[in-house]
């Protein structure tokens, strides 16, 4: 016979870089020229985000659309085209400058969101993943007790990792920092099941 928990280990950890969401947005008379200043607004996009020092290889495409808005169908009434790229800071004190930066572009430029995230979880998964082990144990020896048997070796352990909800935002940080963007902390968890011999 054996038992079965699920302990829970969760950590807080600061997350130390951000990717931020951005693009470029046109619309023309033509599909053509809708592209053609689409393709302009993001090369002056890139460049403007290499002068503000972030690196080529922190810059990705992740959207390139064209496609007519209609007046009323079928009357077309422009054609948009989007470039959107995910930027990568990985100095935080630089986030806002790199916000400006893009906002800065011109009336083409599009803001569409941030994420902070930790680039090397390991050290505090390994924390939680402690907290998790030692949450399952104290709850097999409390059953074992109920129950009035003796608690055997471990016999399984299956694991699940996850983030805990969006970071909190700490006012302290955002006034020591002047920013008007805040990492706040992620919660970073570990659930564990643990199968016991059950005497």
């Amino acid at each position: 016979m054996d038992i079965t928990v699920i302990g829970e280990g969760a950590v807080l950890a600061a997350p130390d870089i951000l990717r931020l969401h951005a693009g470029v947005e046109v619309r023309r008379a033509s599909a053509a020229e809708s592209f053609a200043a689409a393709r302009s607004a993001a090369a002056r996009l890139a460049e403007t985000l290499a002068r503000a020092g972030v690196a080529a290889e922190d810059v990705r495409t992740v959207e390139l659309s064209l496609g007519p808005e209609y007046e009323a169908y079928p009357k077309v009434a422009a054609y948009r085209a989007v470039q959107g790229v995910e930027v990568i800071v990985r100095d935080l004190s630089r986030a806002d400058h790199v916000i400006d930066t893009v906002a800065g572009v011109g009336e083409e430029a599009r803001l569409n969101g941030v994420a902070f995230e930790v680039s090397d979880p390991s050290g505090f998964l390994k924390e939680a993943r402690a907290r998790a082990f030692r949450d399952a144990a104290a709850k097999a020896a409390h059953y074992a007790e109920l129950a009035g048997r003796p608690l055997g070796r471990v016999v399984s352990v299956k694991e699940e990792i996850g983030r805990g909800p969006q970071p909190m935002r700490l006012a302290a940080a955002v006034a020591e920092a002047g920013a008007s963007v805040s990492p706040g902390r992620e919660t970073l968890t570990v659930n564990v099941q643990v199968g016991y011999d059950f005497g």
